[in-house]
């Protein structure tokens, strides 16, 4: 079972860890030892309960939403978590997908989608693994097939069409 507050705490100590040995001057470092430092996909940032987001939210690391988010999130090859508390409202591209909150939009996950016991999602799902708990609520479709699916790329002469 997920739990988030344990995932929260680990990723809390494991970004202290990098944070702390972010600033340490060269001379500190040992030659041989080699330095530390975090990769994008293994840290996650975080957006709180009190914070509300409207608009395009992209990144290169994954993160933990447990405010309320409306438009489009677009995480690249990295994880994203919707936290019991987080609401959202967008559709979602991102590497995994788990969800404890609730999510209204499409879900993109290019490994896997997870909806929890607590997790709530109204909209399609495109993922080559889905997975729902005991108790989670769904309502849409689900697409599986082994077809990437990425955020699409505005189209150059639909664009240039609106200018003229």
């Amino acid at each position: 079972m997920f739990d988030i507050n344990e995932m929260k705490k680990n990723v809390s100590d494991k970004f202290n860890k990098v944070s702390e040995s972010k600033f340490e001057p060269e001379s500190v470092i040992q030659k041989d030892e080699p330095k530390k430092r975090a990769t994008p996909s293994t840290q996650l940032a975080s957006i709180g309960p009190s914070i509300h987001f409207k608009g395009e939210l992209t990144g290169e690391e994954g993160l933990i939403i447990d405010g309320q988010v409306e438009g489009t999130i677009d995480l690249k090859g990295n994880q994203l978590i919707i936290g019991d508390n987080g609401k959202i409202k967008a559709d979602v591209f991102a590497q995994t997908i788990i969800v404890n909150g609730t999510l209204t939009g499409e879900l993109h996950g290019k490994e896997r989608v997870h909806i929890s016991k607590t997790g709530k999602v109204q909209g399609n799902i495109f993922s080559p693994r889905v997975s729902l708990d005991d108790g989670a609520k769904f309502k849409g479709s689900i697409d599986m097939s082994e077809t990437q699916h990425e955020k699409p790329q505005p189209n150059l002469q639909d664009n240039q069409l609106k200018r003229a």
